[in-house]
């Protein structure tokens, strides 16, 4: 883990790609995309097996790791109506089980608008964006929220690395700019977007095993 300062706030940044808020107890996960591959083997396109099952286990050591209490999914939990797939629901409702005593709320994304809410019996609470908690604007689409500094998911953020053998690595990474910093996407089954920070902006790479700070280029 990797600890830092986000708007006076203590963040915490896990190389499971999720970012925790120690004060208040909280876990972020930006675009879990639960139910992408289903989606996708139902078009006939041949995907990995194993991807829902492999996110919700890093959620899990997420939380475990970190001892939440709450955690705040920044849009697209789930990827397609599709996702309400028998199996895929079975394996939220056997995760949620096992952490039935965690607050969950979803800060709607574009995805979650055309999968629709979560089945109630997930009690995950869905809300517009921004969710205000603080001093912290929790969004899907990074935006800027007079007052607040925005958190928020939907670019899938990487940075590209080069070598000196002129050999190039892209890591999925943390951008915290100015007014708004946005999260990996957490999912198993997510591609990434190369992203451009400005003077200032710190960004911290992901890699198997930890966080690290990409020096200003």
């Amino acid at each position: 883990m990797l600890e830092t300062d986000c708007a006076g706030h203590r963040l915490v940044l896990l190389p499971d790609k999720a970012a925790c808020l120690p004060e208040a107890q909280t876990l972020l996960v930006a675009d879990a995309h639960i139910g992408k591959a289903v989606s996708f083997r139902r078009w006939g396109v041949p995907v990995p097996q194993g991807t829902t099952s492999d996110t919700l286990a890093r959620l899990t050591r997420a939380v475990e790791a970190t001892g939440a209490r709450r955690v705040v999914f920044l849009g697209d939990f789930l990827h397609s109506p599709r996702s309400h797939a028998g199996a895929t629901l079975a394996a939220l409702h056997r995760w949620r089980e096992h952490h039935a005593g965690l607050e969950l709320v979803l800060v709607r994304g574009n995805h979650d608008r055309r999968a629709g809410d979560p089945p109630a019996g997930l009690g995950i609470a869905s809300v517009a964006q921004p969710w205000i908690l603080g001093g912290l604007a929790l969004c899907h689409e990074p935006q800027a929220v007079p007052g607040h500094y925005a958190l928020a998911g939907h670019l899938h953020p990487c940075i590209r690395l080069d070598g000196p053998a002129r050999d190039r690595l892209r890591l999925p990474c943390f951008w915290l700019g100015r007014e708004v910093g946005v999260l990996p996407a957490f999912g198993s089954f997510t591609g990434m977007h190369p992203v451009q920070p400005a003077e200032g902006d710190r960004v911290y790479a992901v890699t198997d095993h930890a966080v690290v700070p990409v020096p200003d280029r």
